[in-house]
């Protein structure tokens, strides 16, 4: 914020204060601020005083510049993906002693922010701090869910240059810009002069919320409501059930109606007369219940007494990596990032590092280090923060047996009973136990020197041995090395091998080896190339192969970049560990952030019965009549879209003119893309009214995506947005379609209007 801005702040009269926060205590120590230490090194801690600014989005401090000038630093309220109290961050573990552990936090950003490591002044005040920031953020990220009218008067303040709480006719102009509206003279004249009743040439109190609405105003919903407000100009109990029977085509009862009046009629009137007004016909189709993401998936509702290998799997490769896989930065830090987006199998790339102590790193290239245990710790800690489900530890061993010896002794200390080192009962298993029956439990995937059935039969070995180096670091060797090598052997550490239970590193050969010689537990790799060949000329087979064993699909070692590979191929043929680059903001983490978004965002995801029945002859590739043949129409109608973010900040003329592209990822005869004319000069509510129809044949496996662009006739589209999810998890009718951004993060202000008819075929 400039600082003319950071002054009128104070004195403006428009203060956004939170709903439910008026006067809250939290909230007034934050729009007071104080004193906190920044860390940044060992010698690098200066004092900064912090203050959250009358918007009550905006969070700031002052930093000293080059020529001892005052220079405010800012960042938004909505950056902020969590406040973690005590040394939890790298750089606090780095730079500070453990004697002040009771005064640290961090300030973790999304995407690549880097974090705010702070040191408050007294333990009470940490709590302070940390309670206070919380709530803030928690309200905050309710309040975009309901869509509330705070950025647009956060537009209105900024473009009231003077603070006057009045608006000229050129910072209406401006304000227009901010939003995303390009204009003409004689629209914005008009619009001002209609708004203007005091005929003062300015705009003042009511007169701006007057403009608010004629600007939020929303022709296509009006149509909608009138053509069902049969009571007297309102929509009653009954034409409201009337509603949700014919376009939402909801089982919906008249008890149902009566809930959605009570939980988002605005009106005290007309809530004691069982009517929705408009507003509040508005607010139900902005909230949950007007979404396209049926409500009912937002919790776990999927059966997980399922054996683990009957459940997709969100995995992550290269976890450690906060960048590309040849210079980036090694991190706890994205373990994290991953582990609370719901990865439940993160790899671990283990070398050989100093004073005896393993790290994680892309060996043979410029990223930085992490220590082993540091990561088993980070692990330890947030693995089941977003989901109890079992977390998969893959281990990449390139370390000596002495080290490998403190990778055991870590693992087993630090993940405790957590940690799974044998079987689930008494006896041999036969297959794989549930993702219930192993809610918090850790394992470990890596190559064991035995089979499991010693453990029962006292077989056990009781040394070191050599097995085979895994697949994925002999493809690491076959790129860097113009001939193919001979499959290397590796010493395998006892005690680590002990710990390698239900997911056993071996070496595919075909599917009728492992068909006849695998265990269930004992699983293979397939890079990426290898994988895609095998759903191309073996589909049925691979599937049959993932009936009673666990896949892992990893991306190409010459993906230097961290690219990715499109994941839903894999899916289609039943593989469950389909690892992909989580640091890489992609079309294809959209669709990965996609596929596990229902069953409560839990990570595991249970695959369709044709996938799990061994009598299935299901082939994603060459369609056959079968239980997966559920042929639907699939009835798109995308009409508007709402507060669209302005893709150039820095130039104030740019306005988006955007377009969407609907896309249908599923099985090849499935796969689909469509898109609408562009917009010119509208981000803020452009409208398009176009109709698309898609042939779908494998319901159960499609995934619908959402695209917004603006469009570019000299080069490539830009990304404005996003939203992927199942089609299984599409409600009909008219719904509200969230906008996030590239690295999968809603912009709370921004959604799509859509209307959804999923029919079977005749």
């Amino acid at each position: 914020m400039r600082k003319e801005h950071a002054e009128t702040c104070v004195t403006a009269p428009f203060v956004l204060t939170p709903a439910g926060l008026e006067g809250d205590s939290d909230l007034q120590f934050l729009l007071l601020g104080g004193k906190l230490v920044k860390v940044r090194s060992k010698s690098w801690k200066h004092g900064r005083y912090f203050k959250l600014e009358e918007d009550c989005q905006t969070f700031s401090h002052e930093s000293k510049k080059a020529f001892k000038q005052n220079h405010t630093c800012e960042f938004s309220i909505e950056d902020i993906e969590s406040v973690r109290k005590g040394r939890q961050s790298e750089g606090l573990k780095k730079y500070t002693d453990a004697s002040v552990e009771d005064l640290c936090f961090s300030i973790i950003f999304k995407g690549r922010k880097k974090n705010l490591d702070l040191m408050a002044e007294s333990p009470e005040d940490l709590n302070k701090w940390v309670s206070s920031l919380e709530k803030v953020i928690n309200n905050m990220h309710n309040l975009s869910n309901q869509k509330k009218s705070d950025w647009i008067f956060s537009c209105i303040r900024k473009a009231d240059k003077n603070g006057d709480n009045m608006m000229t006719l050129k910072e209406v102009k401006h304000f227009l810009r901010q939003i995303n509206v390009e204009a003409d003279d004689s629209y914005a004249a008009d619009l001002f002069k209609k708004c203007d009743t005091s005929n003062s040439g300015t705009l003042e109190g009511e007169e701006i919320k007057q403009f608010y609405y004629m600007l939020t105003h929303r022709e296509e919903v009006d149509v909608i409501y009138e053509k069902y407000a049969q009571t007297e100009g309102q929509m009653s109990d009954r034409d409201l059930l009337n509603f949700l029977l014919n376009e939402q085509r909801e089982q919906a009862t008249a008890e149902d109606a009566h809930r959605l009046i009570e939980k988002y009629e605005v009106d005290e009137t007309a809530k004691q007369n069982n009517c929705m007004t408009k507003d509040g016909f508005l607010m139900y189709l902005q909230q949950d219940d007007g979404c396209i993401f049926n409500p009912a998936h937002r919790s776990v509702y999927q059966d997980m007494n399922q054996p683990l290998n009957h459940y997709y799997i969100s995995s992550s490769h290269n976890t450690y990596l906060m960048a590309d896989q040849l210079k980036g930065p090694s991190s706890t830090e994205a373990y994290i990032k991953a582990l609370l987006k719901s990865c439940r199998c993160v790899e671990l790339d283990c070398w050989d590092g100093a004073n005896g102590e393993p790290v994680i790193y892309h060996g043979h290239t410029l990223t930085s280090k992490v220590l082993f245990k540091d990561v088993i710790k980070a692990i330890k800690d947030y693995a089941f923060k977003t989901s109890q489900y079992p977390v998969i530890l893959s281990l990449e061993n390139h370390c000596s047996v002495e080290q490998q010896k403190l990778m055991a002794r870590h693992l087993v200390f630090f993940l405790g009973d957590a940690l799974v080192k044998k079987p689930l009962g008494d006896t041999m298993p036969t297959n794989f136990p549930s993702p219930e029956a192993l809610k918090g439990k850790f394992l470990i995937k890596g190559k064991r020197l035995n089979k499991l059935d010693s453990i029962f039969t006292n077989n056990n070995v009781i040394e070191d041995g050599t097995v085979s180096e895994e697949d994925e670091a002999a493809e690491c060797k076959e790129n860097s090395q113009k001939e193919k090598p001979k499959k290397s052997k590796i010493k395998l550490d006892k005690e680590l091998s002990d710990i390698v239970i239900y997911c056993k590193s071996v070496h595919f050969n075909s599917f009728e080896h492992s068909r006849e010689n695998q265990a269930f537990y004992e699983m293979s790799s397939f890079k990426e190339s290898k994988a895609f060949n095998l759903a191309e000329t073996s589909a049925t087979a691979f599937m049959h192969h993932n009936m009673d064993k666990l896949s892992r699909i990893y991306p190409a070692g010459s993906r230097t970049d961290s690219s990715n590979y499109n994941p839903v191929p894999m899916w289609n043929v039943g593989c469950q560990i389909v690892a992909l680059n989580f640091q890489t903001n992609s079309k294809e983490m959209h669709l990965n952030q996609g596929r596990f978004l229902p069953n409560g965002f839990c990570g595991y995801i249970l695959k369709p019965e044709f996938q799990r029945s061994l009598s299935s002859q299901f082939n994603p590739n060459t369609l056959t009549e079968g239980s997966w043949l559920k042929k639907k129409i699939f009835h798109v109608m995308v009409i508007s879209a709402q507060q669209l973010p302005k893709l150039n900040k820095e130039k104030q003329k740019s306005i988006v003119d955007p377009l969407v592209k609907v896309e249908i990822h599923g099985v090849r005869a499935d796969n689909a893309s469509k898109e609408t004319d562009h917009i010119e000069n509208n981000g803020f509510n452009p409208m398009w009214n176009k109709k698309f129809q898609f042939d779908i044949s494998v319901p159960e496996l499609a995934l619908v995506r959402f695209l917004l662009e603006d469009h570019d006739t000299a080069s490539q589209n830009d990304f404005i947005g996003q939203y992927c999810l199942p089609l299984t998890s599409v409600q009909n009718g008219y719904r509200h379609v969230p906008v996030l951004n590239k690295r999968g993060d809603i912009i709370s202000s921004a959604s799509l209007f859509v209307h959804l008819m999923l029919l079977d075929a005749p």
